[in-house]
C-alpha cells in the first residue's frame, strides 16, 4: 500500500503527519500489512532526519505560495505551482498511490490537484479552527475530513467530517522529574516557565522575553525554545541582558527542542508561553499544562487568534494579544498561574479533557480502510 502525505512545509504540520506515519506503520505491523510505503511530497521537508526515524521517504513537488495581496512574486510562484502540477501528473501516472492524506497549505496544493484530475481518494486534515483556502477547496472532493476543533466542523460538510483532535508525536509524551533536572540541570524549589515560539520561532516573544530577562530569572527558571533563526541572535544578547546575574545559569535556550527535551521540559514546567498554531496548543493539551497564549496578529484568516480564544473558554489558558503583552503584564499573569493552584489544577484539567492524544491512530486507521476499499 503506498500513501502520500501532503503538507509538511512547516512544523505545525510536519509533525502530525510524522504522527500518523508511526501510527501507520503500528497498524501495519499489526494487521500483518506486509507492503507499506510511505512518501511525502512537497516542495521541501521539514525535518530529513525525523522522516528517516519514521521512514517516510521524500519526493520533491515544486509549490510556490499562495498570496493574497498583489506581489511581483505572485507570478513566479504561478509558474512554479504549474509545474508541481505536471511533475505530481507524471509520478501517478507512473506509480499512483492508494491513498493521500494532507494537512493543507500551499505546499499540499500540486499534488491535490493531480489527485483530483485521477480520482485518487484523498483525506484531509485541518489543524486550525477557521479552515485554510487550500483545505476549504480540496473539501469539496475528499472522501473524509478530519478536524481539530469542534468550531471548524461547520465549514465542512457534516456526512463527510469528524471531529478528530491534531496528531500529537508519541515522542513528546511522558517525561519524567529526575529526567527534566538533569536534562536541563535544573535548581529544586523554584517555578519553571516553558516559552515556546513554534517551529519557526516567535521574534516579538523572544524580544519581550530579553527585555525582562533578568527580573525573570530572579522568580523563575526559563526554558526557552527560540526557533534555529533566532537563536544565535538570543543567545548573544541573553548573555548581555544577564551579565553578572547569579541567577544567569536558570535560564537555558534552544534553538528547537527535541523530543525528549520537550517532554521533560513540559512535566516539569509550571506554566507556558506560547503562540497560538494548533500544533503547539495541542501539545499544550496533551501535557496538561497551563497555557498563556500570545496569537500572531496577522496569521491568514487569522487563524492562531481563533485558535487561542477557542481552547481559553475550555479554561485550559489565557489569552494576552501581542498589542497587551509588556513585561509587566506577562511576569504578572505568569505568577497568578504559579500562586493560584487551584486555578492551576483546573486549567491542568481542562487541558487534558480537551486532549485527543489518539487522533493520529484513528486517522491512519481510515487511511486504511480507504486505500483498501475505495
Amino acid at each position: 500500500m503506498k500513501i502520500v502525505l501532503l503538507g509538511g512545509g512547516t512544523g505545525g504540520h510536519f509533525y502530525p503527519l510524522m504522527a500518523v506515519a508511526r501510527s501507520l506503520r503500528d497498524i501495519a505491523e499489526e494487521e500483518r500489512i506486509v507492503s507499506l510505503d510511505l512518501v511525502l511530497m512537497g516542495d521541501k521537508p521539514f525535518d530529513p532526519e525525523v522522516m528517516r526515524e519514521e521512514s517516510v521517504s521524500f519526493e520533491m513537488i515544486p509549490a510556490g505560495k499562495m498570496r493574497r495581496y498583489f506581489s511581483l512574486l505572485n507570478f513566479s510562484d504561478s509558474i512554479k505551482t504549474l509545474r508541481g502540477v505536471f511533475r505530481a501528473l507524471w509520478k501517478f501516472t507512473t506509480h499512483p498511490p492508494d491513498i493521500i492524506f494532507s494537512k493543507g497549505g500551499y505546499d499540499a496544493f500540486p499534488v491535490l490537484v493531480a489527485a483530483r484530475l485521477y480520482r485518487i481518494p484523498v483525506m484531509i486534515h485541518e489543524s486550525d479552527a477557521i479552515p485554510g483556502a487550500v483545505n476549504t477547496w480540496a473539501a469539496k472532493f475528499a472522501r473524509r475530513i478530519g478536524v481539530s476543533f469542534p468550531e471548524a466542523a461547520k465549514h465542512f460538510p457534516p456526512d463527510k467530517v469528524a471531529l478528530l483532535g491534531n496528531p500529537i508525536r508519541p515522542g513528546i509524551l511522558g517525561g519524567s522529574s529526575d529526567e527534566a533536572y538533569d536534562i536541563f540541570n535544573l535548581e529544586t524549589g523554584v517555578p519553571i516557565v516553558l516559552i515556546l515560539g513554534g517551529s519557526q520561532g516567535a521574534q516579538k516573544i523572544n524580544d519581550l522575553i530579553l527585555s525582562t530577562l533578568s527580573e525573570m530569572v530572579e522568580k523563575f527558571q526559563i526554558i526557552h525554545s527560540t526557533g534555529v533563526a533566532n537563536h544565535d541572535m538570543v543567545a548573544k544578547e541573553a548573555e548581555v541582558a544577564l551579565g553578572d546575574s547569579p541567577h544567569k545559569s536558570r535560564y537555558h535556550h534552544f534553538p528547537l527542542m527535541t523530543a525528549s527535551q520537550l517532554r521533560n521540559a513540559a512535566f516539569v514546567s509550571n506554566v507556558a508561553v506560547s503562540r497560538a498554531g494548533a500544533g503547539g496548543i495541542f501539545e499544550l493539551a496533551a501535557w496538561h499544562l497551563p497555557a498563556i497564549l500570545v496569537p500572531i496578529t496577522d496569521s491568514a484568516q487569522n487563524h492562531q487568534r481563533e485558535n487561542a480564544y477557542n481552547y481559553a473558554r475550555t479554561g485550559a489558558a489565557i489569552v494576552v494579544e501581542e498589542s497587551n503583552l509588556t513585561p509587566h503584564v506577562l511576569i504578572s499573569e505568569i505568577q497568578k498561574i504559579i500562586t493560584d493552584t487551584a486555578r492551576a489544577a483546573e486549567m491542568r484539567q481542562a487541558a487534558g479533557t480537551f486532549a485527543r492524544i489518539d487522533a493520529s491512530r484513528k486517522i491512519a486507521h481510515e487511511l486504511i480502510r480507504l486505500g483498501v476499499h475505495e
